[in-house]
């Protein structure tokens, strides 16, 4: 929107969620009138784009559709494309799309289906900032970009294809910042994918940022984890408790699988910042790790991610490879056995080291160590479920237990979690139900929680009762994101 210049007055931005019925979301676009819908399609919104776009050109076959995005950028053509759009984008569509939509408007016909935009540099676009309404600012995370590429080369990530890193002039960028902060934006997150490649750069973002400190701001970053020099250490230490957030792309800890899909990272030098980050900062700290690279096991796994555990980050993403259209993962497909699913979002099924079975539980791994420890909910408490042996084997026998008991991952109310792991402790840990009790309570009761469940209240002494009844709700921390307040307490 921000690059469409003069056509930008005859444009609108409309925005809708999957789970709308493709027909009411046609019935709402064919409102306006268009003669070019634009779609960006990405993995998570494929299908429901294709269902939009087929009913359009059977509806409205005069309308015109683009699209672009990774989704449409790299690889075949799926078959709801050649029959039903009129032009694909691959790449950045900044100036691009401007330009094909004053040539559609200007009667001009369609000479190429599939334009492969050349990555613009920041000098020539124009930053979208002004763009977000007082609705996005009053309810939403604002993204920005302080810059575009990668230079690492990771074979699982689409960013392993980006051009040389290229960044705005800092001054424009920041006058932007400063003009969202007036607006009353507390909120930013980076989606930089390496935030703290440019010591110079970092260090006047955030040197910005903490000049202009108010309560309530909340700064996103995905961080390089084996990079932060002394000069970004002493910025970051003096930011207030929980108002930073780095997203700290690990991934795998086993070297020879580093090696394998050509991830550069130095373990030790991640370790130590790791370690100074949570001894010495208020960094919440979100740290990812892939299960079902080629070769990795889930022995290796585990073993990874009880040295990261032992980090100390407030948050663990486990996630599942994902086979992006465009990455060199594929060169692994058969010597590993890599099998995927073959809808969106193109998930690992079994690896030549982790079968079906295995995969499986290492699904409800993720998702339940999500719910219960990633949420913040169980901060103190959860811990006892593996005690002093591996988080990762303690936790795995937790899952199965979960998976006997619930049946499900989703959908699970915090009542019915605090219950089946007040039940584990009891029946698998040992502990006495009152002991048990008032290490759950004390979770509660340190995220300012006073409706304690029956089955724990029945379990404590009358006194303990009386003192949280009298406690008021804490109001600490509630300025920040709900999540990291929890981990904060």
């Amino acid at each position: 929107m921000a690059n469409l210049g003069d056509l930008a007055s005859r444009a609108e931005i409309m925005e809708f969620v999957i789970d709308e019925r493709p027909i009411d979301v046609v019935e709402r676009l064919l409102a306006k009138e268009p003669k070019i819908i634009g779609f960006g399609v990405y993995i998570w919104n494929v299908e429901a784009i294709a269902a939009v776009v087929k009913l359009l050109k059977v509806v409205s076959p005069e309308t015109l559709i683009v699209v672009g995005g990774p989704e449409v950028s790299y690889g075949g053509h799926e078959d709801w494309i050649d029959p039903c759009v009129d032009v694909v984008i691959t790449g950045e569509a900044d100036v691009v799309f401007r330009q094909l939509c004053k040539d559609l408007l200007d009667g001009k016909p369609i000479e190429k289906r599939r334009i492969e935009a050349v990555p613009p540099t920041f000098g020539e676009l124009q930053l979208p900032y002004d763009h977000y309404t007082d609705e996005d600012i009053a309810n939403r995370i604002v993204y920005v970009e302080a810059s575009r590429g990668c230079p690492f080369k990771c074979e699982f990530c689409l960013s392993s294809l980006d051009v040389a890193v290229r960044k705005p002039a800092l001054d424009r960028f920041l006058e932007s910042m400063e003009t969202l902060l007036e607006r009353g934006v507390r909120q930013f997150k980076f989606v930089d994918r390496t935030f703290n490649l440019s010591l110079r750069v970092s260090k006047e973002i955030l040197s910005f940022f903490l000049e202009r400190y108010v309560e309530g701001m909340f700064l996103h970053f995905e961080m390089v984890p084996d990079r932060l020099p002394e000069g970004l250490k002493e910025l970051i230490v003096q930011f207030p408790p929980g108002s930073l957030q780095f997203e700290v792309g690990v991934q795998t800890l086993n070297p020879d699988v580093s090696e394998r899909i050509n991830r550069r990272q130095v373990v030790s030098k991640l370790e130590d910042n790791i370690r100074f980050l949570r001894a010495h900062t208020g960094v919440h700290i979100h740290a990812d790790l892939i299960v079902g690279l080629p070769g990795e096991t889930i022995e290796s796994f585990g073993i990874g991610f009880d040295a990261l555990w032992a980090m100390g980050p407030q948050e663990i993403q486990v996630g599942i490879l994902k086979k992006l259209k465009g990455t060199s993962l594929s060169r692994h497909d058969v010597p590993h056995t890599m099998r995927y699913s073959p809808g969106p979002p193109f998930e690992i099924l079994e690896t030549s080291t982790i079968n079906f079975e295995s995969m499986q539980r290492m699904r409800r791994f993720a998702r339940y160590w999500d719910l219960f420890a990633n949420s913040g909910n169980f901060r103190d408490s959860l811990p006892h479920v593996w005690g002093q042996e591996s988080a990762f084997d303690g936790f795995m026998d937790f899952c199965d237990y979960l998976s006997e008991q619930l049946g499900k991952t989703h959908q699970i109310s915090l009542a019915r979690r605090t219950k089946v792991l007040f039940d584990y402790l009891c029946e698998k840990r040992g502990f006495e139900p009152r002991s048990a009790a008032t290490e759950i309570v004390g979770d509660y009761r340190r995220i300012g929680r006073r409706e304690i469940p029956y089955f724990l209240r029945q379990e404590l002494p009358r006194e303990l009762l009386q003192v949280i009844k009298n406690e008021t709700a804490r109001g600490k921390n509630k300025h920040l994101p709900a999540r990291q307040a929890r981990h904060l307490g």
